[in-house]
């Protein structure tokens, strides 16, 4: 699927007009782009189900380090310890090379049939990322938790609100306007991170690049160029978060932003 932006053509036209030198070529950093975003939905499909399923497993992980939950604290604390300690481009590949060996033992156990190779890798790529960005995510969303104020923990209490209630309408609320600066962040480290998902067999925009590249051996001008792409895109991730960060912002009272006002003249 071509870009919306090359239509009407305008873009190949002032591709033509750039230099095309020997040892570099800016016609070729901006003539490799829209073939590049046509991976653009595959990053973001990759990017946006890890950092979905990894806050749920990092909320997860955050309840029951914040609990100690008996039996099952102690495998999180593995966990998370190990997702932490390691590469991302090694669980990638114990993702991608061991989740069809624990399907073929389950086959071999119980009898299934259930066909392996229909798979799609990004299924790996995308468990990969969910558990890697759930063990760092658990300690800002646990930290942001702690730090909700005790006196509207016992409030809700005191009104009857079992702790699901607390959870969902106390809790979870003010420690999400604490913690959704460090999680864009980690959204942008996520979509940079998307680039190993070559090595699951994927071609997401960075492995597109280096297919270019590799048909004219202008690497260092197609790397630029995707290196714009993920720059435009952490840029609009950024101002998003920037835009939630406002919206969530707990505003004070009139009568006391008013003698904040007045105070402050």
């Amino acid at each position: 699927m071509r870009p919306l932006f090359l239509a009407a053509g305008w873009y190949e036209s002032l591709v033509e007009k750039l230099p095309a030198g020997k040892l570099f070529s800016w016609r070729a950093v901006f003539d490799a782009i829209p073939s590049i975003l046509e991976r653009l939905p595959l990053t973001i499909g990759l990017t946006l189900a890890g950092a979905v399923a990894g806050l749920i497993l990092a909320l997860l992980f955050a309840v029951i380090k914040i609990n100690r939950v008996k039996v099952i604290y102690p495998i999180q604390a593995f966990f998370v310890s190990f997702l932490r300690g390691t590469p991302i481009l090694v669980q990638l590949m114990l993702s991608y090379y061991g989740i069809p060996l624990l399907l073929k033992a389950i086959n071999q156990r119980t009898g299934l049939d259930m066909n392996i190779n229909a798979i799609p890798a990004s299924v790996f790529a995308i468990t990969a990322f969910a558990f890697n960005e759930a063990a760092y995510a658990s300690e800002t969303i646990r930290a942001a938790i702690q730090s909700v104020n005790s006196g509207e923990v016992e409030a809700a209490k005191s009104l009857g609100m079992t702790n699901k209630q607390i959870y969902s309408r106390v809790i979870i609320p003010n420690a999400a306007v604490v913690a959704t600066p460090t999680l864009i962040n980690s959204l942008i480290g996520l979509t940079k991170g998307t680039s190993l998902a070559f090595s699951a067999g994927i071609v997401e925009i960075y492995a597109q690049a280096q297919i270019l590249g590799g048909g004219d051996y202008r690497y260092f001008e197609r790397f630029i160029s995707v290196s714009l792409i993920y720059w435009g895109v952490s840029f609009l991730i950024e101002n998003l978060g920037l835009f939630i960060e406002k919206c969530m912002a707990i505003k004070p009272p009139e009568s006391v932003q008013e003698s904040l006002e007045v105070g402050g003249r």
